[in-house]
């Protein structure tokens, strides 16, 4: 098990710090891009207390019948007879050992259903009855120290959305190809797809539902035609969370072939470290963690924060820290709520909107929802502020 020290946050925020104090200059500069993508956290569970961010302070939150705002989750006489309704609450009001056991949880369903049932077609009001109870649960500074002097020192993206409303996989092709193939998408239904669950098994659940695997053009593959340097930066424990590894083409790569080597090959983190400390960073590095250090519940916050520790560390004493974006995000919310109702296109956009292939909840759009994003930039591009 790893342990973050007391002093780490501190520790962190004096490097973050010194090191954005130093630096200056415009996106123009940027010529290595860093992606790190994390997983299973909300917004609101992570940093709804957070200071200037659209968090629990929001002064637009929705307003639903019977003027209650999205904080006052239904609930029912099965959950409690003592309220009619849940408001958010700290996971760790009780103190004492909830420190510790409460970095372990797990909340609710992270998939297209439950989370498309507590939405309730935008009013965003039955996550206690439709997820659980725990998905309206968050933490504080005090609970995830590194995280919050980390998101503090740089920029916080307090309105990214995760790419669809459901569970790993549809949110981690998106981050890699920009699609999962709905109806009206660039692709054909030939290439795979709609993928709006987890499913690994060749074939398809359904008509054009979750056909597996996947095979239209992934963002490494343009980046090759374009001339841009790219790799994946993963060891053998990837928690399967690398999605060019669903995409035929890189299933079928030899490993000395440029898909192979650099989309599919084991290279480790300690290779990331030691090329960001050289200075040879390709222009555009995936990070792919172990299982336990990724904050998928159970799997603990703490240890999460010890990775990320170690990826800005490389990054902000690396010689190319001034020309370096380093954008930390979490694919989607692992059942946990949050009350900004997602942005999305008008009804009826092609590509974007779907009839739920389930049968329960009609016309859908396709995504997105509110995760967390921590954008870690040369200083005068936003450090020390919200976004």
């Amino acid at each position: 098990m790893l342990y973050i020290n007391t002093t780490l946050a501190a520790q962190a925020a004096f490097s973050v710090t010194s090191a954005a104090a130093s630096a200056s200059g415009s996106l123009a500069d940027i010529d290595h891009v860093v992606l790190f993508m994390q997983e299973n956290r909300a917004f609101d569970h992570y940093f709804g207390t957070m200071a200037g961010v659209r968090g629990f302070a929001d002064p637009n939150v929705q307003v639903n019948a019977r003027s209650r705002s999205v904080w006052q989750q239904e609930v029912n006489t099965i959950l409690t007879n003592a309220t009619d309704h849940l408001l958010p609450w700290h996971l760790n009001y009780l103190g004492g050992s909830w420190l510790d056991a409460t970095q372990c949880m797990v909340a609710g369903d992270n998939g297209w259903n439950d989370n498309h049932a507590a939405l309730n077609g935008d009013l965003n009001n039955k996550w206690a009855l439709n997820n659980t109870p725990w998905s309206w649960g968050y933490f504080k500074r005090s609970d995830i120290p590194v995280h919050f002097a980390i998101a503090e020192g740089w920029t916080i993206g307090d309105m990214y959305q995760e790419s669809v409303i459901a569970s790993t996989n549809p949110n981690r092709v998106t981050w890699v190809s920009g699609s999962i193939n709905a109806p009206g998408s660039p692709q054909t239904p030939d290439q795979g797809g709609m993928t709006i669950d987890n499913n690994e098994s060749p074939g398809c659940e359904g008509p054009n539902l979750n056909c597996y695997p996947l095979s239209w053009t992934t963002a490494p593959e343009i980046y090759e035609k374009a001339g841009v340097s790219w790799q994946v930066y993963q060891g053998t424990d990837n928690f399967d969370d690398n999605p060019l590894a669903w995409f035929s083409q890189y299933q079928t790569a030899s490993p000395d072939t440029s898909l192979g080597s650099r989309g599919m090959s084991f290279i480790g983190l300690d290779r990331f470290y030691a090329d960001a400390a050289a200075g040879t960073l390709p222009q555009i590095s995936y990070i792919i963690g172990p299982a336990e250090l990724s904050e998928h519940p159970p799997y603990q916050p703490k240890d999460g924060a010890w990775l990320q520790e170690q990826v800005v560390n490389a990054v902000i004493h690396s010689p190319r820290y001034n020309s370096t974006a380093l954008i930390v995000s979490y694919d989607e919310t692992g059942g946990f709520g949050d009350h900004v109702v997602p942005y999305h296109s008008p009804k009826g956009t092609s590509g974007e909107w779907i009839e739920d292939p389930y049968g329960k909840f009609g016309d859908v759009y396709t995504g997105p929802g509110r995760t967390p994003r921590i954008f870690f930039l040369t200083c005068p591009l936003g450090a020390f502020g919200q976004q």
